[in-house]
């Protein structure tokens, strides 16, 4: 009886300790999700806010200083996530979620430009992504690039997508065709995601991590007060050093975007709550919004509805900003758009079940 006891009493252990770990890792979905959400939102404001940067030092500061961080950091999580890259199986499920929603998104986007009567709505071609859809395209690139690059020490693999991000900028040939300078500059932040693990993440969230992370923030956005010409275009990534005028200390300047990013991006991950709330569940729909919300930017850019002249103009653009992730993250949103972008209708047949079966109850 007392082996059976003590037997029992192990698993009761067991148990505890398993559930202990499925909360910490419920917590870092959580952490994920948050993260993910803040930075949507942020892709989108960082949209909504581009047309006035011209018009204000202070509007102009604050979009550049959410470029240092937002891509990395999305790019980033992107990786962290990428761990079961590399069989054919993982490719080609691969290809059904990003190359075929690229392909029908950019006809999509193409017919609506010529719609709401954008001048250059047939400036690109299917290899010349259409604004945001560079990401889906280099995306599938980096998953293709994994194969490799996981097949080499850390240090070493991401000290070659380094370097190869520096060079390519001496290449005026690579650029916006394919999305080749993003996919080969943005890829470092994709591979050290793809090596980091949840150990790495939770020593982020460290307090002396986390009083670090507000003085590189706020130093970062006082330099860029300071500095306002600062050239966006080395955050975008999409253009060579020549263009950038700049080709003699193009290499600098790139290290020096690295490391800024780099720890823009760290600080911002370091601040991310790993609490559940109620509106967290969104994070798990980014792609739909990033994907869609183009339609609502560009329709604003076009019809120059918005303007920024005061706070309440600021405070609407914010708002603005915040309803569009919400209402592209609705049930009824996905399921519409889930046949294109995922290939399903999972979602819409749950809305149907939910009616039938509410029409079930009433009628009993």
């Amino acid at each position: 009886m007392t082996e059976i006891r003590v037997k029992e009493m192990k698993t009761d252990k067991e148990i505890g300790r398993n559930l202990k770990e499925l909360d910490v890792i419920m917590e870092r979905e959580a952490y994920f999700d948050n993260a993910k959400l803040i930075l949507i939102f942020l892709v989108v404001f960082g949209h909504m806010l581009q047309p006035f940067t011209n018009d204000s030092v202070a509007i102009n500061t604050l979009y550049t200083w959410i470029y240092t961080f937002h891509m990395p950091a999305f790019i980033f999580i992107a990786g962290f996530f990428a761990k079961g890259s590399g069989n054919m199986t993982y490719i080609t499920k691969l290809m059904k979620r990003l190359l075929i929603p690229y392909v029908v998104f950019q006809i999509i986007y193409t017919a609506y430009y010529f719609f709401i009567g954008k001048s250059n709505w047939l400036t690109d071609s299917i290899f010349y992504p259409h604004w945001s859809l560079w990401f889906l395209f280099s995306l599938f690139c980096w998953h293709i690039l994994l194969i490799v690059y996981k097949k080499i020490r850390p240090k070493y693999g991401i000290a070659i997508a380094l370097i190869i991000g520096v060079v390519i900028g001496y290449f005026d040939q690579v650029g916006h065709m394919f999305s080749l300078s993003r996919t080969f500059v943005f890829f470092p932040y994709f591979l050290i995601g793809y090596w980091a693990t949840r150990l790495h993440i939770r020593q982020l969230q460290r307090p002396f991590v986390r009083g670090a992370a507000v003085i590189i923030m706020t130093l970062s956005a006082f330099v860029i007060y300071l500095l306002p010409d600062i050239n966006t275009g080395w955050l975008l990534a999409s253009k060579s050093y020549s263009t950038l005028g700049v080709e003699m200390v193009g290499s600098f300047a790139r290290l020096s975007v690295y490391i800024t990013s780099t720890l823009m991006a760290a600080s911002l991950l370091a601040w991310m709550p790993s609490r559940r709330f109620s509106f967290t569940y969104l994070g798990e729909r980014t792609l739909y919004v990033y994907l869609l919300h183009g339609f609502i930017v560009q329709f604003f850019r076009q019809t120059d509805l918005l303007q920024m002249n005061s706070l309440l103009d600021f405070l609407l653009v914010v708002s603005i900003s915040l309803l569009t992730v919400f209402v592209l993250s609705t049930r009824w949103v996905v399921s519409v758009w889930q046949p294109l972008i995922e290939g399903s209708t999972s979602m819409l047949r749950s809305i149907f079940d939910d009616v039938k079966e509410a029409d079930d109850r009433s009628s009993c």
